[in-house]
């Protein structure tokens, strides 16, 4: 039982830290995601099996989800940021086709 309480603790210290740098920029680099994922693979499965060996598999398996989820992210970070570019880009040019007189009307440049 005691083994299991060390292995729960274990996951959410691992997983409390991976969610606490959670801001992947869109530069498809995953290095972040991957070495959380390797340290909190390699804790879980070296408290779990008691041994180097244990540690070593959780630790690859932890790399390499930290590295799908890191890119995962980044995927999701580049569409949200090319979304906010567009809409930005947008506003700006409609905010310079017109200005506002006193009275609030519009007046639209010629082009």
């Amino acid at each position: 039982m005691r083994v299991l309480a060390k292995i729960a603790a274990a996951a959410v210290i691992a997983l409390g830290a991976g969610t606490a740098s959670a801001s992947a920029a869109c530069n498809n680099d995953a290095s972040t995601e991957t070495v959380l994922g390797a340290g909190s693979g390699a804790l879980v499965g070296g408290l779990a099996s008691n041994s180097i060996g244990g540690a070593l598999v959780g630790g690859v398996a932890g790399g390499v989800i930290g590295n799908v989820i890191g890119h995962s992210n980044n995927r999701e970070d580049c569409r949200r940021a090319a979304a906010r570019r567009e809409y930005r880009r947008d506003r700006v040019q409609e905010r310079e086709s017109y200005y506002l007189d006193r009275e609030g009307r519009r007046h639209y440049y010629y082009r």
